[in-house]
């Protein structure tokens, strides 16, 4: 079961994709989905990469838009930085993200990162 805002990144998505299907290479369908759906604060860098294929943001008005704490947009910036998911334009507190040519390339397997992450976040665990 996708929910709501899920699906609403899933037609986003379908809108930012090049209608020629490229298949992305294997080494970045692995990263975009570990980096997405295999750790705890995929959802919330899934959200920031939303946000940023409208229109760069700074840390500042990312956390504002997420209602999260800027500490905590620092790191997930700085994780998707780390794994070219997002260029920094400037310096400090004023600089500006923008998604990198390599996540704009491959947006269309965050389709398929968004299915995964939809089932983890709806599975239960049962313990036998």
């Amino acid at each position: 079961m996708i929910t709501t805002q899920l699906l609403e990144f899933k037609e986003l998505v379908k809108t930012k994709s090049d209608p020629v299907n490229r298949k992305p290479d294997k080494h970045t369908r692995k990263l975009l989905l570990f980096l997405f759906a295999g750790t705890k604060g995929g959802y919330t860098r899934l959200r920031v990469i939303m946000l940023l294929l409208e229109r760069p943001f700074n840390t500042h008005q990312l956390a504002k838009e997420l209602g999260l704490d800027y500490k905590a947009v620092q790191h997930h910036m700085k994780v998707l930085q780390k794994n070219n998911m997002v260029t920094k334009i400037g310096e400090r507190y004023g600089a500006i993200f923008h998604l990198s040519n390599l996540l704009e390339f491959n947006i269309g397997v965050l389709d398929e990162v968004i299915d995964k992450l939809d089932r983890k976040m709806n599975s239960k665990k049962v313990y036998l």
